[in-house]
Formats: structure tokens, sequence, C-alpha cells
């Protein structure tokens, strides 16, 4: 379990710096990171970093198809964690 809250931690941190980038490159009209990209971050744990950024950066905050997506890693990730909690 310290093992998947250390991943959780660095793919968060991860995930919250190219959230971050990504706003910057779409502020300054560049090539963006794809949201593929972004969902394949969030899926290898950076769930946590994206929600984060998602509310404090406020990037990719208004489009509801990616809200979803972002949930349903999320709500994987947390069942996940309390299934191997539990067994």
């Amino acid at each position: 379990m310290t093992r998947y809250l250390a991943i959780l931690l660095v793919m968060g941190l991860v995930t919250f710096a190219a959230f971050w980038l990504d706003k910057r490159r779409a502020a300054r009209a560049e090539r963006r990171i794809p949201e593929r990209t972004l969902h394949t971050l969030e899926l290898l744990g950076g769930w946590g970093g994206a929600i984060a950024a998602m509310l404090l950066v406020r990037h990719k905050n208004r489009k509801v198809s990616y809200w979803l997506v972002t949930a349903m890693i999320a709500a994987a990730h947390l069942a996940g964690a309390i299934w191997l909690l539990l067994r």
C-alpha cells in the first residue's frame, strides 16, 4: 500500500505539472498536450493531481465530458484501493 501511495504522489505531481503546462500552452496558442495523454497520466495514478489542477489552475474544468472520464478513473482507483485494504 505504501508503494501505491508513493505512485499516487509522484504521478499526481507529474499530472498537475502537465495540466499547468497545457494551460500555459493554451494561453500562448502553442501546441497542446492531447487529452488522451492527460487521461493516461490520470490512469497511471495522477488522478488526484488532475482534479487538483482542474480546481486550482482552472484547466479543463468546464468540459463536462472531461470531468466524467476523470471521475470514472478516480472512482476505479478508489475502488481498487478499498479492495486492497479489505482483502
